[in-house]
């Protein structure tokens, strides 16, 4: 699983070949939530609200490289490092 960012103690990765929705997976210590990379949605699990918050702020701002990227793994193909939230 490809790590595509990390802040904060916040590690964003995508997993080849994924389902749709287009989605990335956040993790923070022992938690980890499936996001829906159009709408911010949680699909699956869950972070503490501090942490979603700084992961929705930071997917709001790179909604076109999170579906480039979704797209580059469904396809297999490298994958870019997105900039980090600062």
């Amino acid at each position: 699983m490809p790590v595509v960012s990390r802040f904060f103690g916040i590690v964003i990765v995508f997993h080849w070949e994924d389902h749709v929705p287009p989605h990335f997976h956040a993790n923070y210590g022992g938690d980890e939530a499936l996001i829906e990379i159009r709408t911010g949605a949680v699909v699956r699990g869950s972070l503490p609200r501090r942490v979603l918050a700084l992961v929705e702020e930071w997917r709001a701002e790179r909604v076109k490289e999170l579906l480039d990227d979704w797209e580059c793994a469904r396809l297999r193909k490298p994958l870019s490092y997105i900039a980090p939230l600062e």
